[in-house]
């Protein structure tokens, strides 16, 4: 099949673009913010101002849904505002700033546990400390290793129980010596300390020799590769000879029988907000998602020795999924008929950064079947009937150190929401004094798998933790726990023995929302008890997990303490527009006083009320030699579908040019 893509027909309206209350914030509005903010805190050698995070002070839920529904009257836009965490003379602050009335309307010292997410500019200065650290160039020396040829990072500690915590991180460093693949390349036993605020190396260790793993086999630039080549694959060109049917407007997102609005912040990058769908028999478009992003990705390595104990990393609230998005390659990260949307964030000193190509929109020509049928018990007939499925993808890549997340949200003209997660990059990686399984012997751990001369991949966890405000139809919904119980045939003249039936659950307290996934066979739904169909069954969502993957660490230990939002697979609260993040706003060093696990406690009514739904897609990776030097991605996903939402197949009538 021949196509061809002409980007130039997508529907784009930026001039044109109606004003959104949420829209991320504009360069020109960061930049107010970082006035606003610089001319009330004037800095000097000894008080630094730094900005952690700036993002939309989203409007209450009330001020957006009453916007909503009045949008044909052209009604004013709620206050726009900005949510800012800063670090002023080594104090976290938490500030509201008014743009309309360029003012501070709200600060508050952080009192609390923790601190704010890491910024580039900090990792890049810390980074550089150990250059000019005389114990650190001694190490290099003693390994005859070229210093120009060394680059190191930061890494979050994490909290093991320590009574008063620093803004500290562990320095590492590796060498690029002949490959730009650093990660494979470890100076294990080199390490430091260094004080974020700072900026000075508290303490260094070198505690021992094991030898930095060779460069050769290591490289992934097609350009440094060496023959032979393969496989060798076939592109396609693409054809849209009526055009592809999706419009942006600003950052509405219009499609097929759905639309949404598109978002972007600083710590959890893609927010999809708004989304509904177009029921034809009803002739108008009924709520589904108000309002959904990645909230946290704990990512806890499985090494207890000293050089790996606290790699225990938590990628939103630490390093900022949004701060770390990649730019999109066009035809080879999006294909050829995808359109790019570029994002915006605050640096360290407040000033706009541009993420070109942050986003790629496209529809999914992929060769599904959205339904079909071959009946041939009709005498003298066979009738074939079938559909070719497309659907429209938002697509993310997040980069966060050596690991890089493919994350995409994929919508269905059958009314689901795919959510894809793929997981591609290196992995985390360190020097052992192995190069073949037959030297380890006996009860030795090496807490990972031998991928090379002297490289371990190292054993971890990935939990993808989604945050879900479903509002079915509206916002007063219930929680449906539906389980398939077997039942024993008791008419004795029927020779079949057993069945399954289902027993339905509706949750009243958060403590009846948590759900452990794969203990028993179980429905979930979210639903609206106030609206059925014409048949009596409650409109609704189901959730479809993905890769399920239980906490192996025990429950006391402190990384699980901080991540204990991973203990259930499910979780749903009441909805509460603080409650955002499942590891807490303030997560560098955090100690899992303010996370979802702990917020849940207070066993809140859910039934008939506005709820969140929180689900966590995790998987434990035992690393393998395929996954080397750079890893094949590996993709999961779970989806949204609809349940007694519609009348019938909502695709039953679908044209398919």
């Amino acid at each position: 099949m021949k196509i061809v893509m002409v980007l130039v027909l997508i529907q784009v309206c930026w001039r044109c673009a109606e004003a959104h209350p949420l829209d991320p914030l504009t360069p020109s509005e960061l930049n107010l913010v970082r006035t606003i903010i610089t001319n009330s805190y004037p800095t000097s050698s000894s008080s630094n101002l730094t900005f952690q995070h700036v993002a939309l002070d989203e409007p209450d839920k009330p001020q957006i849904l009453s916007w909503l529904s009045s949008k044909s009257r052209a009604p004013s836009l709620p206050p726009r505002r900005a949510f800012v965490i800063a670090r002023f003379q080594k104090q976290s602050l938490e500030m509201t700033v008014d743009l309309s009335t360029r003012s501070i309307i709200s600060t508050r010292v952080y009192k609390g546990h923790g601190f704010p997410t890491l910024t580039f500019v900090e990792q890049g200065l810390v980074s550089q400390l150990p250059f000019s650290y005389e114990p650190f160039k001694d190490s290099l020396n003693k390994r005859a290793l070229n210093m120009s040829q060394v680059v190191c990072a930061a890494f979050t500690v994490g909290w093991f129980g320590e009574e008063k915590t620093k803004r500290t991180v562990k320095v590492k460093c590796y060498y690029t010596n002949g490959t730009a693949n650093l990660y494979a390349r470890p100076l294990e036993g080199v390490a430091m300390v260094a004080d974020l605020d700072d900026m000075r190396i508290l303490s260094f260790s070198d505690r021992f020799g094991i030898p930095v793993p060779k460069g050769e086999g290591t490289e992934y630039r097609l350009s440094n590769l060496k023959p032979p080549f393969g496989p060798k694959l076939n592109g396609v060109n693409v054809t849209q000879p009526h055009r592809p049917g999706f419009t942006i407007d600003g950052h509405s997102v219009s499609w097929g029988n759905w639309k949404f609005h598109l978002g972007f912040d600083f710590q959890v990058g893609a927010i999809i907000s708004l989304a509904s769908i177009y029921d034809i028999e009803k002739q108008r478009y009924r709520e589904v998602l108000y309002r959904g992003f990645i909230s946290e990705v704990f990512v806890p390595y499985q090494d207890p020795t000293e050089e790996w104990y606290y790699t225990t990393y938590f990628d939103c609230g630490e390093y900022g999924f949004g701060q770390s998005a990649s730019s999109l390659e066009p035809l080879t990260d999006c294909p050829p008929n995808a359109h790019f949307l570029d994002a915006f964030y605050a640096d360290a000193n407040g000033n706009p950064v541009k993420i070109t190509n942050a986003f790629c929109i496209f529809e999914k020509h992929a060769g599904d079947i959205m339904w079909r049928h071959t009946e041939i018990a009709i005498p003298n007939q066979v009738i074939t009937e079938v559909r070719a499925d497309v659907s429209l993808v938002v697509r993310m890549v997040s980069t966060v150190g050596n690991y890089d997340y493919v994350i995409d949200w994929e919508f269905k003209p059958s009314g689901s929401i795919k959510f894809g997660v793929g997981l591609t990059g290196i992995l985390g990686m360190k020097g052992g004094t192995y190069i073949n399984t037959d030297q380890i012997k006996g009860e030795i751990d090496i807490h990972g798998t031998l991928l090379s001369d002297n490289t371990i991949g190292v054993y971890h966890d990935h939990f993808f933790t989604y945050y879900l405000d479903l509002d079915i139809d509206g916002q007063r919904n219930s929680f449906v726990k539906t389980t398939l119980q077997t039942r024993k045939v008791k008419d004795p003249k029927i020779p079949r023995k057993s069945y399954w039936t289902t027993v339905s659950d509706t949750a009243k307290t958060e403590a009846d929302g948590r759900v452990k996934l794969g203990l028993e066979a179980a429905e979930l739904a979210v639903v609206n008890p106030n609206k059925k169909t014409k048949r009596g069954n409650k409109t609704g969502y189901r959730l479809l997990p993905g890769s399920v993957a239980h906490p192996l660490l025990v429950s006391d230990d402190y990384p699980q303490i901080r991540g204990a939002f991973s203990n259930y697979n499910v979780w749903v609260t009441p909805y509460n527009k603080s409650e955002k993040w499942a590891a807490g706003l303030f997560v560098d060093r955090s100690r899992g006083d303010d996370s979802l696990a702990v917020r849940s406690k207070k066993n809140r009514e859910i039934e008939k009320e506005d709820i969140v739904l929180w689900y966590t897609m995790g998987f434990h990776h035992v690393p393998s030699q395929e996954d080397y030097p750079v890893m094949p991605t590996l993709n999961v996903e779970f989806e949204l579908r609809p349940t007694n939402f519609f009348e019938a197949n909502p695709v039953l009538k679908a044209i398919v040019n």
